[in-house]
């Protein structure tokens, strides 16, 4: 079986890779494979097609291949929370939650992922357009086939292509330790409208397809997930040896430490609140045209083993 990631050297989908390299799908009895597809709506058209079982990517994407929730499902969340980082270049003085900063600023950020940013600024109050904030993919970015869009986006603000990013935290965490960023906003830890925290997740996410043909496969595989959270509470250096499995030296050294941080929103549920407040987000950002119910998105009849 497959599993692909929209984003590689990151700790976004970390569970999911860390579930393959330290055997907790394999032990589920999942012969597991890992694929980096780039952006997230590739990633979720190639799982749509058939060409891969489970997608680990962002929770608001599915309607992109999905549409009106119509075939895909999430089985687990990853983490809890939006979960990316809005970087700006230090040389502005930027404060974390000086939100006003943006302003005037060209801010890089993936397909599908600046929508979290654009309505979090929207939320706040500011005009985008009246405001001349920018928000576009980062130069450069595309280029290549193994694309970790994080380092790429860090790399862009290092040489003044762009005036910030909207990003992972390991993007974030490469720009803050060079010295050309600051953090601005962390979702995820309250900066910016509290509503942003629900606008998404990071989620193990399936076919409806798979889940008819294959539900034994489903539920192993939350098992793995939720064993993987557990495995990485209990010893965190295990991320260093994921990292130096499949990351840059680096990375691979900075893992843990960004891991260590995001481990209190290591759990595997999904709320109604969540799904409730991803569909606001969702409606306002034309991702969905009425609200979908909770069992429309989420796989229900494996929640039971969320807390397993």
């Amino acid at each position: 079986m497959k599993i692909a990631i929209p984003d590689l050297v990151s700790n976004s989908y970390f569970p999911a890779v860390a579930a393959v390299d330290l055997g907790f799908f394999k032990e589920e009895g999942l012969d597991m494979e890992l694929e980096l597809i780039f952006p997230v709506d590739h990633t979720l058209e190639k799982m749509r097609d058939g060409e891969i079982d489970f997608v680990g990517g962002s929770a608001h994407s599915t309607p992109h291949a999905f549409p009106g929730w119509k075939g895909g499902k999430l089985l687990g969340a990853l983490a809890q929370g939006m979960y990316w980082f809005l970087i700006l270049r230090s040389d502005l003085g930027a404060k974390q939650g000086d939100i006003e900063a943006v302003k005037g600023l060209n801010i890089g950020a993936a397909p599908l992922v600046d929508l979290g940013l654009k309505h979090l600024l929207t939320e706040y109050g500011i005009d985008l357009e009246a405001d001349k904030v920018n928000i576009a993919p980062v130069p450069g970015a595309f280029q290549g086939k193994n694309i970790n869009f994080g380092l790429a986006a860090a790399q862009a603000l290092q040489d003044g292509k762009v005036d910030g990013f909207w990003a992972n935290g390991m993007g974030a965490e490469v720009a803050i330790k060079s010295g050309a960023g600051t953090l601005v906003i962390d979702a995820r830890r309250g900066d910016g409208p509290a509503s942003a925290f629900n606008y998404t997740m990071p989620a193990l996410i399936t076919s409806e397809r798979l889940i008819n043909e294959n539900p034994d496969a489903c539920a192993a595989a939350v098992r793995a997930l939720v064993k993987t959270h557990k495995a990485l509470k209990e010893d965190v250096s295990l991320a260093t040896e994921v990292g130096r499995k499949r990351f840059p030296n680096e990375a691979a050294e900075l893992i843990a430490g960004i891991i260590q941080r995001d481990l209190p929103f290591y759990n595997a549920a999904i709320s109604p609140e969540f799904v409730a407040g991803m569909n606001t987000f969702s409606k306002a950002m034309g991702l969905i045209d009425t609200d979908i119910t909770y069992e429309d998105a989420v796989a229900t009849q494996f929640s039971h083993l969320w807390d397993a």
